[in-house]
């Protein structure tokens, strides 16, 4: 069985931040599990699968997953390693505000998504980054720490910047594989035959379907997994060459302009920005 531990981050009137970390022990599907409070849960740190009835999810780096207060699911973990997550709590009339119609259930007395995820992007990446690191080194303060996560929330969960995935079933499972064989090792140079070896299609089927459900090519999909691992470990990390090289990149000069590019800074930059150094 799993084993998970939660550290309360910060907890106010109006907002709750948990880091969340489970080591992915079980592989198989949980027990059910409820939520007690609707929750944004952002990966940061590995992959799971969320199974709410026969509606799956897979929860990386890329994503952000709905949980709906008394809403039953189960959990897997397919890849090794388990995961680490920033989960944010809100309150219902907060979300009533900042939560597009298109994201939530109109009917009913109390809010509820209508989906299970969405895409996020590279800003709400480094939003959670900021928001997590900031508060684990007791650095930012109450004020500055609600204003990040709201931020974080409403650009998650915006028109133009959320995208939800719209696909078949049957797409939507070849997507997630080749998702999950991405996620089981964010370091190794794929090719495009070993990923669609993977996922069971041709690499022409794989690279029309992929771009249909994410909207996003499948090599960017996977720089954007490596670049949020890059967010989680600036803080361990001296010598930003060797994570690079770690994280599969060619050189120094690669991660750092692929870094910049999607974040606006540099890997030391950022650093500098997040007070991590």
């Amino acid at each position: 069985m799993s084993q998970f531990t939660c550290q309360t981050l910060l907890d106010t009137d109006l907002i709750q931040v948990r880091d969340v970390v489970c080591d992915g022990a079980c592989r198989h599907r949980s027990g059910e599990e409820c939520s007690h409070a609707t929750s944004l849960v952002f990966p940061y740190r590995g992959v799971f699968m969320r199974h709410v009835g026969s509606d799956d999810t897979v929860a990386e780096a890329n994503q952000v997953v709905f949980f709906n207060s008394d809403q039953g699911y189960q959990i897997s973990h397919p890849v090794e390693g388990g995961d680490s997550c920033l989960s944010i709590d809100v309150p219902d009339a907060m979300l009533e505000e900042l939560v597009p119609n298109e994201h939530r259930n109109p009917k009913g007395s109390r809010f509820v998504f209508n989906k299970q995820r969405l895409l996020i992007d590279a800003r709400a990446q480094a939003l959670v980054a900021l928001i997590r690191h900031g508060l684990m080194r007791g650095a930012a303060e109450p004020l500055e720490a609600e204003t990040l996560a709201m931020m974080l929330v409403r650009r998650s969960v915006g028109i133009r910047t959320a995208r939800a995935a719209t696909a078949s079933a049957g797409r939507q499972k070849l997507v997630d594989r080749a998702k999950l064989a991405l996620s089981s090792d964010l370091a190794r140079r794929w090719t495009l035959a070993e990923i669609a070896k993977e996922a069971g299609v041709s690499p022409v089927y794989l690279t029309q379907v992929f771009q249909q459900v994410e909207g996003t090519p499948l090599y960017r999909y996977q720089l954007r997994l490596r670049l949020a691992r890059a967010l989680d470990l600036l803080g361990s990390y001296d010598d930003l060459t060797q994570l690079g090289l770690e994280l599969g990149f060619s050189s120094h000069s690669h991660f750092s302009s692929a870094f910049r590019q999607a974040y606006g800074r540099t890997p030391a930059e950022f650093q500098r920005f997040a007070g991590l150094r």
